[in-house]
């Protein structure tokens, strides 16, 4: 097997930053991501609000009246999923979450890299709260990362790592967007674009019906599955999705990105600072300097 360049490959410093939604009802999904998920208003503009920890961004929530819930079988956003630094610090989000709406828990699972509770804002954008196990304790086969899908009772959970310090320091406990997982139309054109095209490394596949990429060797920064969307054409003007942001260390790495996009056929906007461009769903993405 041929080892790409550096040249060929996203930085491994690379990180995920703020994932934007246009949203329908600001007072609604903005009571949502503060008071359920722990979040606070760092900025505003546009009309649209920050919602972030420690004065660092995640979500941008973007006032889009008038737009539809895209249909299920639609290619957009899966779920963003946010990532704590310890299991306290997770536990105490996941209680926050299941108490302020215990229906839009929607399962949990002990991934063997990590511990992840899944949610569903109420708009219906899918939400990861997630734990990285110390990356030591992952296991490799050559280029591709074991993960799976093991029981992980949420009240055993919460049990074991929840805490009266970790609820009352809820808002200064930092958190990141550690992925963003998309629902796409079909596998191997999201690997042509995310791998061959963007740079990721591909890291693991699940049956032909799920892609997980990252840069720098972390189990995945992006997913794309199918497993609601298989055949999806390019999306519509909808609410959700509205922009993923990855950030990189420097302009180098935008420029040799910029130059591996028009190899490639892809039509992009540069500006130096950053990198606009869609996927083959018109899912919109920007390249900007960390």
């Amino acid at each position: 097997m041929t080892t790409p360049s550096s040249q060929d490959l996203l930085p491994a410093e690379l990180t995920m930053g703020t994932v934007m939604l246009k949203v329908g009802d600001m007072k609604l999904m903005s009571g949502y991501y503060r008071d359920a998920l722990g979040l606070d208003a760092v900025a505003e503009q546009d009309g649209g609000v920050y919602f972030g920890r420690v004065g660092k961004p995640l979500v941008h929530l973007s006032p889009a009246a008038g737009l539809h819930i895209p249909g299920r079988g639609e290619a957009g956003l899966f779920h963003t999923a946010l990532l704590f630094e310890d299991q306290a610090a997770l536990a105490a989000t996941v209680a926050t979450a299941a108490q302020f709406e215990p229906q839009a828990f929607v399962g949990s699972a002990d991934h063997l890299v990590s511990e992840a509770f899944y949610f569903t804002d109420p708009e219906g954008n899918g939400i990861e709260l997630y734990y990285d196990k110390p990356r030591e304790g992952w296991q490799w086969n050559g280029n591709t990362v074991v993960m799976d899908s093991l029981p992980l009772p949420p009240q055993r959970y919460l049990q074991q790592h929840l805490s009266e310090a970790a609820v009352s320091g809820q808002r200064g406990a930092n958190a990141g967007v550690g992925h963003v997982h998309l629902q796409v139309g079909d596998v191997q054109t999201a690997q042509d674009f995310y791998v061959d095209a963007l740079g990721f490394e591909k890291t693991a596949g699940w049956h032909g019906q799920a892609l997980f990429v990252s840069a720098g060797g972390y189990h995945h920064h992006m997913a794309m599955n199918v497993w609601n969307s298989r055949g999806a054409g390019p999306r519509k003007d909808t609410l959700g999705l509205g922009e993923v942001v990855i950030e990189v260390p420097s302009g180098d790495d935008i420029g040799a990105l910029a130059d591996r996009l028009k190899v490639a056929g892809i039509e992009s906007h540069h500006t130096g600072l950053e990198l606009r461009f869609e996927d083959p769903w018109r899912n919109r993405l920007r390249v900007a300097i960390r």
